[in-house]
């Protein structure tokens, strides 16, 4: 097989191949491994490559299938997990240089669910330092380097769940675990014109993963389309005795229960003023496709100060999670001079602050429970820009004024939430557009996403690589 035709299939295009025995999961694992050696680590997407775990899983779960034991879905599949999660015996970095040599002895429960259901752990993939709970305020931010956007090596792949954007974007893995307090797995997966889910809060377990903000922290999948992202949801999702904040509710991908036309969604063009040229006139395309299988409805969020509220809990949160560290000094060896001090500000937040937001948060929660209430979805872009060069730092390219309140509301209320590719920017890059449905409504997300991607081929381009 042609070595591009590996690399960008989907999942289930990959387990046809395995089931009818034209490739076996070693081949798929060794393939990966190559390409994560050449192509990830030229984009600074790689932190380990776990090649023992990797080629024992692919045995295994090639004698397995030869056995008649199929797993499911995800069986002898390649996978990547963003440098935040525990594979026992494997560093984890969390992306900062003093912890390079920082190792777990277990599995974090994401990773052994998907060893469970059969896929193959083939690399740790770049995050920006500590998730960027320190404040980092350009690319440069990371024990790897910066994430380097595999549309144009000159631009970012976006933060935090910068390897896990590169790698799936570049072919690199066939999908990757990314994690999200504000924004981590959707810029990314916007940027890198891929699709990449963020879950109800709650809704996976974080036991393993490095925590940054206990109330906001979610897990989820990185992909090439919506329906990969179900799959892997489907296998990672449900409750953990080892972390008491997830659902007691089991998830299950269900695609053929959902409908595929008649939606209702609400259009949100709040600030779309500031986004860029491109951005809103892919957003309105993806309009006109919308429109042929739902009916499209301007709405308006409640009024509430939600990007004011979401950074104090996150920076009160981080700050308490990383307090020994704070007050070791051990920051000083961070990458980014901002990241070196920006966490103690977070230490002189007073209690009643942090209370107040929180009951700001759960009078928002019910407000956009009642106007989701009435819609399969809210839409609007998922990114104002495309991702910035390089050579600059966020604001100076973005501006203050251009941080869209979907994301902060959505990540506020603990909403799932994702981004497809719909287009391209200026400079060759993606863009992606968001879609955000009520606590719980991922099977009805991924099915107005699903319909979307059926009628567009965006999430099928292949970066020049």
């Amino acid at each position: 097989m042609a070595t591009r035709e590996f690399a960008y299939l989907s999942i289930r295009e990959l387990g046809k191949l395995l089931r009818s025995g034209e490739t076996t999961p070693t081949e798929l694992a060794e393939y990966f491994i190559d390409r994560l050696e050449t192509v990830g680590r030229r984009l600074n997407a790689v932190v380990t490559i776990t090649r023992e775990r990797a080629l024992r899983e692919a045995r295994l779960a090639e004698a397995e299938l030869a056995s008649g034991l199929d797993r499911g879905p995800l069986h002898g599949i390649p996978y990547g997990a963003k440098d935040l999660l525990a594979a026992a015996g494997y560093p984890t970095t969390w992306g900062a240089e003093p912890l390079r040599e920082q190792r777990f002895d277990f599995d974090a429960t994401v990773v052994a669910r998907l060893r469970d259901a059969g896929a193959v752990l083939v690399a740790k993939l770049g995050t920006v330092e500590l998730a960027g709970g320190m404040g980092y305020e350009q690319p440069n931010a990371s024990l790897t380097g910066p994430g380097l956007n595999p549309w144009n090596l000159d631009a970012w792949s976006g933060g935090s769940s910068s390897g896990p954007g590169s790698a799936v974007g570049a072919g690199a893995v066939p999908f990757a675990l990314g994690s999200e307090t504000w924004g981590s797995i959707l810029t990314p997966s916007s940027y890198c014109g891929i699709s990449g889910l963020r879950p109800t809060y709650g809704r996976v377990s974080r036991f393993g993963a490095m925590v940054l903000s206990w109330t906001l922290d979610k897990i989820g999948p990185m992909c090439r389309s919506a329906d990969d992202c179900g799959l892997v949801l489907d296998a990672i999702a449900g409750p953990d005795p080892n972390d008491p904040s997830t659902s007691p509710e089991r998830f299950r991908y269900r695609p053929e229960d959902e409908p595929t036309q008649g939606f209702r969604i609400g259009v949100l063009e709040e600030s779309l003023e500031t986004a860029q040229p491109e951005v809103r006139a892919n957003f309105e395309a993806a309009l006109g496709v919308l429109g042929e299988f739902a009916h499209l409805e301007p709405v308006t969020l409640p009024d509430f100060p939600y990007n004011e509220t979401a950074r104090l809990i996150l920076s009160a949160e981080a700050a308490s999670a990383f307090e020994e560290m704070l007050d070791s000094g051990i920051l000083l060896g961070l990458t980014a001079p901002e990241d070196r001090t920006g966490g103690y500000a977070g230490l002189t937040i007073p209690a009643v602050d942090y209370l107040r937001a929180m009951r700001i948060r759960r009078q928002a929660r019910a407000a956009l429970r009642a106007l989701l209430a009435r819609y399969d979805a809210i839409v609007h872009p998922a990114t104002a820009v495309v991702a910035s060069p390089l050579s600059m730092r966020f604001d100076d390219y973005a501006g203050k004024g251009r941080r869209l309140p979907l994301g902060s509301a959505g990540n506020l209320a603990g909403l799932p939430a994702i981004s497809v590719p719909n287009g391209f920017g200026e400079r060759g890059l993606p863009t992606g557009l968001q879609l955000v449905g009520a606590a719980g409504s991922e099977n009805r997300l991924l099915a107005v996403a699903r319909a979307y991607q059926a009628r567009t081929d965006w999430h099928l381009r292949q970066p020049p690589l």
